[in-house]
Order: structure tokens, then C-alpha cells, then sequence
């Protein structure tokens, strides 16, 4: 049994680096400059992705039910429409806000930020550069990873299934799965904070360029899993 878990916990953190988890914590980072921030974003869309694969996949383990191929593919369709989006509003920031690089000081630190004037009509002074820090439960990454998971949870579940015979064992490995991926996402953060936090000390067009590529690069995947998704639901 220990050696079950021990490999869910494994499989859940390869998860996490799935191609389209990936794309979809880089273009909602991507406007984060702190590590913290970033990682926060990947343990929250961690715990939302583990919240739904526990309840809808440990409900459908315990009644014996299966999820229709049908269903399956429309959710992964979904996912694809969610990429697509999130791709989209990265370009949308990029090139609807007027954004610039400067260093600035507010509660006695002195740091470089990246701040958007967009709709403002004044001159730029230092005043305007007045802002906070948000902390606090990212919902918009949290309902990412809760699609994320919904469209996993047939393949986790048939996966579970094959694996372990019992449903208390089958809910432990859904839970250790879980943890797993919020694990990996944590990690997977930190890989990409070094990038974007090198990009934020770059010249405006650095980081620009980085965004850019990040929200095209998640476009691009959306049409594709939407594609393929559309596909099989069709066939």
C-alpha cells in the first residue's frame, strides 16, 4: 500500500508539468514579479486541481461509476477554451495597458516594478505610483485548477481504478495525487519565476517579448487540445 502512495504522490507531480497545467500557470503569472507571488499561483492552482480530483473523482470511486467518453472530451474542450482565453488576456494586457519598468520606493523599499498607466490621462509623476501589493487566495487561479481537474478526473479515476482494488485505498491515492500536484506546481513556479523575474529587470521590450510569448504559446495550445477535443467528441 505504501509503495501505491508513494507512487501516486509521484505521478501527481509529473502531472502537474503537463503541457497545458504549464501554459495555463505561465499566462496567469506572467504579470507576477515576486517568486512569492508566482508560487503562490502554483500552489493554489495545485489545491484547486486537488480539491475537485477528491470530491468528483473519490464520489464517482465510491459509487462504481465511470465518467462517458462524451463528458471526458467536453470538459478537455473546455480546457482548451479556458487556454485560449487565458492567452488572450495576456496579449490584451500586454498591448491594452501602457506598460513601463521604473524604480520607485513606497513603505521604505526601494524596487523595480512594472506599472501600467492605462486609461490615465494625467502626466506621469512619481505620485501615481502609489499602489499595494495584494495578497491573498488568487480565485481566478483557483477555479483554473479546478477545470484542470474536472477534465483530469476520468483519466486519475480509471488510473485509480486499475491501480488499487478498494475505494478507501482509492481515496488516499486520489489524495496523495493531489498533494503531489500541488507540489509540482510549486516547483514548476519557481522554474518559471527565474525567467520572469529576470524579465522584469529587463528594458520594457524584454519583458514584453517574454508575455508575448507566453500568451501565444497558450493560444496556440488551447486551439489545439480544443481541436483534438473536438474531434473525438464528434467521432
Amino acid at each position: 500500500m505504501t509503495a501505491i502512495l508513494v507512487l501516486g504522490l509521484l505521478i501527481g507531480m509529473q502531472h502537474a508539468f503537463e503541457a497545458d497545467h504549464v501554459a495555463a500557470v505561465a499566462s496567469i503569472a506572467s504579470g507576477e514579479r515576486s517568486v512569492k507571488a508566482m508560487v503562490r499561483h502554483g500552489a493554489v492552482w495545485g489545491m484547486g486541481h486537488a480539491l475537485i480530483l477528491l470530491l468528483f473523482g473519490g464520489l464517482l470511486m465510491v459509487l462504481g461509476a465511470e465518467v462517458p467518453d462524451s463528458l471526458a472530451e467536453g470538459l478537455e474542450f473546455v480546457v482548451g477554451l479556458m487556454l485560449i482565453a487565458l492567452g488572450a488576456h495576456v496579449i490584451y494586457r500586454l498591448y491594452a495597458e501602457r506598460v513601463h519598468i521604473h524604480r520607485h520606493r513606497h513603505s521604505g523599499v526601494e524596487h523595480v516594478h512594472v506599472h501600467a498607466h492605462a486609461g490615465e490621462k494625467a502626466p506621469h509623476q512619481h505620485s501615481t505610483h502609489s499602489h499595494v501589493h495584494p495578497e491573498g487566495l488568487p480565485l481566478r487561479t483557483l477555479f483554473v485548477g479546478m477545470t484542470h481537474g474536472m477534465a483530469g478526473s476520468a483519466a486519475l479515476l480509471m488510473l485509480s481504478m486499475a491501480t488499487v482494488k478498494s475505494a478507501p485505498l482509492g481515496l488516499a491515492y486520489i489524495a496523495v495525487f493531489g498533494i503531489g500536484s500541488i507540489a509540482g506546481m510549486a516547483l514548476l513556479s519557481v522554474i518559471l519565476a527565474v525567467p520572469l523575474s529576470y524579465a522584469g529587470r529587463l528594458m520594457g521590450w524584454g519583458q514584453g517579448a517574454l508575455r508575448a510569448g507566453i500568451g501565444s504559446a497558450t493560444i496556440l495550445l488551447g486551439v489545439s487540445v480544443a481541436y483534438q477535443s473536438a474531434l473525438q467528441w464528434s467521432a
